[in-house]
């Protein structure tokens, strides 16, 4: 096939041939990164917590009336041993907020009470000596909470713990040499904390572009925090005993106080339904895009087979003149899909410039992660196919216009 007559011919067709390229060249930018951007989300959503998902649901209670901190604290522990006692949980404690949650408390870490800039940042879990297993972690290193280690903490009563538990991306973080066990960190206080143990996985509340680098950095104290307007209860569940446990535990607290506040469509969740909240704007962000995607390949198909179809019908006399000559139905056929593929990779060219421009964009501007090749390159190859498919039907027909029908419609 001899190209220098298919570019002549296009140069004839100036207008759609930049058309359809232009198409293509956007199509491809915006796929390119619309696909990378619902794979980023959907690995978003199926990153691990590190606590037992499948067994675990939370509570959120709320006290009712004004109520003292003793009272407070001597509820709390009166709650958790009603809900230890059901039948259907493992163990339950007390906590100011649970991974996925949307927000919670972080702190700035030190490793010296002077140090000006910190070192880094992490989630601050509390909860007593169930914590750890309430939530399902491992300690890999170290050992748990002591029961008179845990105290309360009311409200405005601000006080760093002696001991913490750290995860095992926050014990790298501050101690890359791995001798994280008894050393300190400050917690915005020039009070030390000193590391007891290690947890090898807890994902921080908050799931924004910001937190992605710090997402497991964690750590436990072991404080109960009795705040008047009220507290979260995590409670796990014996395996299959989930959906029982959640209908049991609200009643038995009602049992042991009934002034408290309980959604009934929100105060208690499973750790599924945490999640479901959680990822639901990346879940529709992905729906989105896939959307968005599919709704452009299908206009540059369309574009295509309506050019192409369009040239068809202009040219049935040239393709009978060279059918005459003796051009086999092959010949037409790949004269039409040769063409298409010059025009595809012109205008994939200019669409991976512009894919690349487009990230780097927003990299700058929404906390883009840079767009690898590989994105780039299977986008090429995608529209290069489709066009390829696209333009098959009216190459086909084409080639199939006989030299005396051509001829007879001059």
């Amino acid at each position: 096939m001899h190209i220098k007559p298919i570019l002549a011919a296009l140069r004839r067709h100036k207008a759609g041939t930049v058309l359809i390229a232009l198409q293509i060249a956007l199509t491809l930018a915006i796929v390119c990164n619309a696909l990378f951007i619902i794979h980023q989300r959907l690995a978003h959503l199926s990153e691990p917590t590190g606590v037992d998902e499948a067994n675990l649901f939370v509570i959120e209670n709320q006290w009712a009336g004004q109520t003292s901190n003793p009272q407070i604290d001597a509820q709390i522990r009166a709650d958790l041993v009603a809900l230890r006692q059901l039948p259907g949980v493992r163990d339950a404690s007390p906590s100011n907020a649970y991974p996925l949650e949307g927000s919670g408390w972080d702190d700035f870490i030190t490793l010296t009470p002077d140090q000006t800039e910190k070192t880094t940042d992490a989630a601050v879990y509390l909860g007593d000596e169930h914590l750890i297993d309430t939530l399902g972690l491992q300690l890999v290193a170290g050992r748990n909470f002591r029961a008179d280690e845990v105290n309360s903490v009311g409200l405005h009563q601000y006080s760093v713990s002696p001991v913490v538990i750290v995860t095992r991306a926050l014990a790298e973080r501050l101690y890359p040499d791995g001798s994280a066990l008894g050393k300190p960190l400050y917690a915005m206080t020039s009070t030390p904390s000193t590391i007891i143990g290690v947890v090898d996985r807890l994902q921080r509340q908050g799931i924004d572009a910001w937190s992605d680098s710090y997402a497991y950095q964690s750590m436990l104290w072991p404080q109960r925090l009795d705040m008047p307007r009220g507290i979260i209860y995590i409670v796990r569940a014996k395996p299959g005993q989930l959906a029982a446990a959640m209908r049991e535990a609200p009643a038995a607290l009602y049992t042991q106080n009934r002034m408290r506040i309980i959604d009934p469509k929100n105060g208690v969740l499973s750790f599924a339904q945490v999640r479901e909240r959680a990822y639901d704007s990346d879940r529709g962000m992905a729906i989105l895009m896939g959307i968005i995607s599919v709704v452009l390949l299908a206009i540059t198909a369309a574009g295509i087979v309506g050019l192409t179809s369009f040239w068809v019908g202009q040219r049935r006399r040239q393709i009978g003149i060279r059918r005459a000559l003796g051009a086999t139905r092959n010949d037409i056929l790949n004269y039409f899909l040769t063409e298409n593929l010059l025009i595809g990779a012109m205008g994939v060219l200019i669409g991976a410039v512009l894919a690349l421009v487009i990230n780097l964009w927003m990299i700058a501007h929404v906390e883009m992660s840079r767009l690898p090749l590989a994105y780039v390159l299977a986008g090429v190859v995608m529209l290069l196919l489709l066009g390829q498919g696209a333009v098959l039907a009216p190459a086909l027909r084409a080639s199939h216009v006989s030299p005396v029908e051509a001829t007879r419609s001059v």
